[in-house]
This record gives C-alpha cells, structure tokens and sequence, in this order.
C-alpha cells in the first residue's frame, strides 16, 4: 500500500467512525454481505494511543469475533496487529460501549471460528485468496 492509499484509507475509518458514532450505529453498522460492524478502539502497540476502526463482527460464545482481512490486502490492518499486544480493549455496538478481553485464536480454535465467518458471510472467502495469508481471527469477551 503506498503512503497515499494508506493516508486515504486512514481518512476513510475516521469518517466512518465519526459517523457511526455520531448517530449512535444507525449509519455504518454493515459492512459487505450484510454483516453487523462496530467500533474497536485499541491503544497502539507502540504509542500506547487509542485507535478505533470500524469492524465487522460475528457472534460466539457471548462475544464477538472480529477478522483481520484489511480487505483482502497482503499485511494485517494495523488494529488487529494492535490486538496481538493487548489483552483488552473497548468495543462500541450501536450506543453501547464495553470494556473486553482479547484473546487471539490459535490452530483447530482458529479454523473452527473462521469456518462460522464464512458461513455467516462468505465473501470473507475472497478476502483469505486476495491476500494469499489465512485471516486471523481474535474473540472479544465482554469484561
């Protein structure tokens, strides 16, 4: 990506962001396929910043899976790189806002996961062949 698209990019989930939280998740909740989003806000693994980027969700277990598909690119978006240093962070849901547990999943928990994003969307299916990386996959639990 070049510092142009990531700029551009950058300026894109600040206006979503903005606006999804501006009215409350009314406008911005769907991504591709239909599927739910919310806002994960992450302190930066290195400036210890809070960033927050939209995401695409899916259910389990009482929390919420989130996929590191940067849109099918060939590198992890920098909010789930953000994750793999933490063990906790803030997800906002329409008006709700809640602390969570990250955990990041591994192996058979992984694909086991991973199978139930493309059933519930399969176009997240394109993004793992775009990208020629598996999509890592992390569950957000509710504190």
């Amino acid at each position: 990506m070049t510092g142009l698209q990531r700029r551009l990019f950058r300026a894109g989930n600040k206006v979503s962001v903005w606006l999804y939280r501006r009215t409350g998740g009314k406008l911005g909740n769907k991504a591709r396929g239909g599927t739910p989003v919310l806002i994960l806000t992450v302190k930066g693994r290195k400036s210890g910043q809070p960033f927050s980027s939209p995401a695409a969700y899916f259910e389990r277990d009482g929390g919420w899976l989130v996929v590191g598909s940067a849109g099918g690119l060939p590198q992890e978006p920098q909010w789930f790189r953000n994750l793999r240093a933490t063990d906790s962070a803030v997800v906002e849901i329409g008006d709700q806002r809640r602390a969570v547990g990250v955990r990041v999943l591994e192996g058979e928990e992984r694909d086991d996961a991973f199978a139930q994003v493309l059933t519930e969307n399969p176009g997240f299916a394109d993004y793992e062949t775009k990208s020629g990386r598996s999509m890592p996959v992390a569950l957000l639990t509710p504190r």
